[in-house]
């Protein structure tokens, strides 16, 4: 094949590739009521790459990401913020002090994700106290400790939108 030929169809070839990995939808996720929130986009830059040992994967809505294999762990960004409740509160503190609230849902609240039934089992996260909330769904397959673990790598991103409130615990009410 003459030079200019192959010079032709290399570019070829390589754009077919390219287009080829635009065809995978990734992970399949509603968008929350608040997705289009300016600070949604400020917590997908700042959560993490990787998750533990998982690699980021696409998603199909918006400021929404997800990490490993399918049913992967999810974040929605711009969920409905949680009101006043008695559901489980975890404090999740890092060393530097800064701390986020965060609610575990049950399986029959109303505003359990409807991606968390995925799989064998999951635990589901909403921040408390920030508006817009952000969610996070740990599915069983990908726990090999504490489901909460992953809170502490998504801390930074939480972070991003300032706390209003804060979770209290029996000794904190007089």
């Amino acid at each position: 094949m003459p030079l200019h030929r192959r010079l032709l169809v290399l570019p070829l070839v390589a754009g077919a590739g390219l287009l080829a990995g635009c065809g995978s939808p990734g992970v399949t996720l509603e968008p929350g009521p608040a997705a289009a929130d300016p600070v949604c986009a400020r917590v997908l830059q700042a959560s993490p790459d990787r998750l533990g040992d998982l690699e980021r994967r696409s998603t199909t809505a918006q400021a929404t990401t997800a990490w490993g294999a399918e049913p992967a762990v999810t974040l929605r960004c711009g969920v409905t913020p949680t009101g006043p409740t008695t559901d489980r509160c975890i404090n999740v503190e890092r060393p530097d002090g800064t701390s986020v609230d965060w609610i575990q849902l049950e399986s029959d609240d109303p505003n359990y994700p409807a991606n968390a039934a995925l799989g064998t089992g999951s635990w589901a996260f909403v921040t408390y106290g920030r508006v817009p909330a952000v969610e996070v769904v740990v599915p069983a397959e990908h726990v090999t400790g504490q489901p909460t673990a992953f809170l502490v790598d998504l801390a930074p991103a939480a972070e991003v939108v300032p706390a209003e409130r804060s979770c209290v615990g029996a000794g904190d009410v007089k």
